[in-house]
């Protein structure tokens, strides 16, 4: 159903729509949930990119994107990358 949310949203509202971004960074987390984490760090980056160009760097969506993929990427051990988006996010 998540998938049909986002592909419903694409066609609809575009890629670029926030509800479409939404969609899109809450199938990541389901991915995330499921251990699909390189599916799901594509969304989250498509989100992520998405989010900052539509909304900005310092909305509280973008931070929300970019805080959650933090935590994705440090259940991967990827502590490096995490480091930066946490940081990020709090600044």
């Amino acid at each position: 159903l998540y998938l049909e949310a986002v592909e419903g949203r694409r066609a609809i509202l575009g890629d670029r729509h926030p509800a479409t971004l939404g969609s899109i960074s809450t199938m990541a987390g389901m991915l995330a949930k499921m251990y699909e984490y390189e599916e799901a760090r594509t969304l989250y980056l498509e989100a992520v990119e998405g989010r900052r160009a539509i909304l900005g760097d310092r909305h509280p969506a973008t931070l929300g994107s970019i805080s959650t993929m933090a935590g994705m990427l440090a259940k991967m051990y990827e502590y490096e990358e995490a480091r930066t988006l946490y940081l990020e996010a709090v600044e």
